[in-house]
């Protein structure tokens, strides 16, 4: 091992150096990670705030339904009034039919 100062110098400052170098690429290393780390939390908050935004009525669901059923039961109530009318009409109809011919 040399022990000139002038060598011990250089040695000092070369691994100085590559100390330096290898610290800079770690940081850099970090500061890339937390980067892509960033803009991947960034994307799931915004995925996030799309399905809040697209499910934020589904608890109307069950209201909508027993709605629907309402709807439902009254339009075959409907039907079956209008059935009864026609069955009616037609047999006034033919009761018409008769005493007019």
């Amino acid at each position: 091992m040399p022990t000139d100062p002038m060598t011990l110098w250089t040695y000092s400052l070369i691994a100085g150096g590559a100390v330096i170098l290898v610290v800079a690429l770690l940081l850099i290393l970090i500061i890339v990670t937390a980067r892509s780390i960033d803009r991947t939390a960034a994307a799931i908050w915004d995925v996030g705030q799309n399905i809040a935004r697209n499910t934020v009525s589904i608890w109307m669901l069950q209201q909508t339904n027993a709605v629907a059923g309402e709807i439902l039961s009254t339009a075959k109530s409907i039907v079956a009034a209008a059935s009864s009318i026609d069955q009616k009409l037609e047999a006034l109809g033919r009761s018409l039919g008769r005493k007019g011919a």
